[in-house]
């Protein structure tokens, strides 16, 4: 099992807009291009690209940390859930994510870390810039 870390400065955006680029099922699904299912709810099922990412919200403090399991519907039936860790932080007029992907099975965490950088942090900065963003296919 692998653990991915990843620190992402978003220039000249908030905590609370990272927090609803992710939270708000509609923002997530208009950056990553494939549909989401989530609410702001702990205990709550998600779902993300078109159900090929499941899990449940274990922890929210809104505009601050989302906490979730997470699980691809191609890891093995043995893998056990992932934990994901999203940390939002103000410095000055931009905001810092600080991200914990923790028990990722070996053979997938190549193509999850790679994941991050180019379904979320990348269409995220243009969003935020109020650039066109990217559709990248489905993982």
């Amino acid at each position: 099992m692998i653990t991915l870390t990843q620190k992402v400065l978003f220039k000249n955006t908030t905590p609370a807009q990272l927090y609803e680029l992710y939270m708000d099922a509609r923002l997530h699904a208009l950056v990553t291009n494939h549909a989401t299912k989530i609410i702001k709810k702990e205990g709550a099922s998600f779902s993300a690209f078109r159900g090929s990412l499941t899990g449940k919200i274990v922890k929210l403090v809104p505009g601050k940390l989302v906490v979730q399991t997470w699980r691809a519907n191609d890891w093995k039936k043995s893998d056990l859930d992932s934990i994901l860790m999203l940390r939002m932080e103000k410095e000055g007029k931009d905001a810092i994510l600080s991200m914990v992907h923790a028990n990722i099975p070996d053979d997938q965490a190549a193509s999850i870390k790679s994941g991050w950088n180019d379904y979320y942090w990348k269409p995220w900065k243009a969003y935020l810039a109020g650039k066109k963003i990217t559709k990248k296919k489905v993982m």
